[in-house]
């Protein structure tokens, strides 16, 4: 059900009722691309049954699903057809299109394609668990996360979010347990595993990974005395969830382990979408629990992350990097 995790903090005074909740998608439900249309984005029920309601509620927890469907037409067809166009534009008049001509007739070639275009569809769910002010995306990059957060906006008057921000940033953190030792170093609850990513702060930006490797070696110690910082960093929490961290906290490859998803079946009575709604959020609320507190629990707005876990050797080195680790990229280009 979730294979990325990104955090959000929910402000203070937002307390809807789920009606009100229904009721603020229900305006934006999602509606296919038209002919001409190259976006829409929009609301579908999670459960999967056609014109069921916008939002579910499981065990207390409300489960909302974004629909983003794009029509994409590949920009070397787009330019081939425009460089036609100009052709036919001299031959018939002897001159050359301006700039604005040129952008002029992309917008029209484009325009005339995009009825033949095949539409790609994505969906992002959303959890909200107000008990704990929590906001959950099951997104991948931070563009994606952008425009769910940005739907999510326009519709419910009171929202306010932020990205949950620790004491110890998690590079720092990362840092600090491929260092360790033994295990002994490591978090409660939380286990090193079998992958890394390691990149320098230099100009040449050189990285390294280590995949299926064991980490707790002197080979990865050395990479990181000599300042490759890790932006990711294979873990596992309590032995039943298997998740990457990445430097701005987003978990990836998300996955319950062995066993653990046979748990959902134990009530018969419960069909599969709850089964899986309660289960995953049972476990994703204790591990990001856990994570926040390994991390030095949530900091206050406004604060500074601290780095006193850090070697000394690595202090000025880390700073700049997490001074410049914010936005993380879209993992989708455009069409040209």
């Amino acid at each position: 059900m979730f294979k990325n995790v990104m955090v959000y903090r929910i402000g203070e005074g937002f307390a809807p009722t789920l009606a009100d909740v229904q009721a603020a998608l229900m305006p934006v439900e999602f509606v296919a691309c038209g002919a001409s249309q190259e976006k829409s984005v929009g609301w579908v029920p999670p459960r999967g049954e056609a014109h069921g309601p916008l939002v579910e509620s499981v065990a207390g927890q409300w489960i909302l699903k974004l629909m983003i469907e794009s029509k994409a037409v590949p920009g070397n067809v787009v330019r081939r057809k425009v460089d036609e166009r100009i052709a036919e534009i001299e031959a018939a008049t002897g001159r050359k299109p301006g700039k604005k001509e040129k952008r002029d007739l992309m917008d029209d070639v484009l325009l005339s394609l995009l009825p033949q275009a095949f539409e790609r569809q994505s969906t992002v769910l959303v959890w909200m668990d107000l008990e704990n002010r929590r906001l959950v995306l099951n997104a991948g990059s931070q563009g994606k996360a952008d425009e769910v957060m940005s739907a999510l906006m326009n519709v419910m008057g009171g929202l306010s979010v932020s990205l949950i921000q620790t004491v110890t940033s998690p590079q720092a953190a990362m840092t600090q347990w491929l260092l360790a030792r033994t295990a002994d170093e490591w978090p409660a609850d939380l286990t090193v595993e079998r992958e890394t990513v390691l990149k320098s702060t230099g100009e040449d930006a050189a990285s390294v990974r280590f995949t299926r490797h064991h980490l707790a070696n002197d080979d990865v110690r050395k990479h990181v005395l000599e300042g490759k910082l890790p932006t990711q960093l294979a873990l596992s929490w309590d032995g039943r969830v298997a998740f990457v961290l990445t430097e701005t906290l987003q978990l990836k490859k998300l996955q319950f382990l062995d066993g653990v998803m046979d748990e959902s079946g134990t009530d018969k009575k419960e069909g599969r979408f709850d089964a899986d709604v309660a289960l995953s959020t049972g476990l994703l609320g204790p591990l990001i629990d856990s994570l926040i507190e390994a991390l030095g629990g949530e900091m206050e707005l406004g604060a500074a992350a601290a780095d006193q876990a850090l070697p000394k050797p690595l202090r000025t080195v880390l700073n700049s990097t997490v001074a410049t680790a914010a936005a993380g990229t879209d993992d989708e280009d455009p069409p040209f």
